[in-house]
């Protein structure tokens, strides 16, 4: 379990080498599952492991190119065709071509989330964008595909059968961006779990509904 950090009350800010961080974390960890286990499911998601994979690298393609046109829309996503391969399966722009294994899997994952950091570096901070959870800033997104890396992750190690425990300080700076009324005494990553439904927390029952707030902060 990670250890309260010292500066989560107050965490400095998300950046491109945050999610770049996340996503290495992320691929590494999961590097280790064996070539045999994708087809499980992923923790309580109805998604197998696979799925899952690619579900998270649609996040995060889908937040990069949010970013990226030049006037980026404020009343929706930029209109790409999600769809889901199977009744209830996520709905996806981003599918790995699945003669290409596990490895290859992991390479979509690491070129997804290495589109986003890119955005996050370079679009100027004064850029808005459309989320539906607030219309945000590349900082926003960033922290968004920090989340969704460090949840999704945490999902996959469940059933996988892996060891998944980021960083407290990584955890601490996302809570602060999109998550203001979560709770900064108790520890950050445990925090997290709770915030996106997936846990309890000091007494605090597990959520049901839940979600961020990606308005830019100051």
């Amino acid at each position: 379990m990670s250890q309260p950090a010292e500066a989560a009350a107050s965490p400095s800010r998300v950046t491109a080498d945050d999610l770049d961080q996340a996503v290495l974390l992320a691929v590494t960890a999961l590097q280790e599952a064996p070539a045999t286990a994708w087809g499980g499911k992923a923790g309580t998601l109805e998604w197998d492991c696979w799925e899952t994979v690619e579900h998270l690298s649609d996040d995060l393609f889908a937040y990069a190119v949010q970013l990226g046109p030049r006037t980026p829309p404020l009343d929706g996503e930029v209109p790409f065709v999600w769809e889901s391969r199977r009744p209830g399966g996520p709905g996806n722009a981003v599918h790995a071509d699945r003669t290409a294994g596990p490895a290859g899997l992991l390479q979509v994952l690491e070129a997804s989330g290495a589109l986003l950091v890119a955005m996050v570096r370079t679009t100027p901070s004064h850029v808005r964008s459309y989320h539906g959870y607030g219309v945000s800033d590349p900082e926003g997104f960033g922290a968004m595909g920090i989340v969704e890396t460090l949840v999704h992750t945490y999902d996959l190690a469940e059933g996988l059968g892996l060891v998944w425990d980021p960083p407290a300080d990584l955890c601490a700076r996302v809570l602060a961006r999109l998550f203001p009324n979560a709770p900064v005494d108790t520890d950050p990553w445990l925090t997290l779990l709770w915030a996106t439904g997936r846990t309890e927390l000091d007494g605090r029952p597990r959520l049901t509904t839940w979600r961020w707030y990606g308005e830019p902060r100051g």
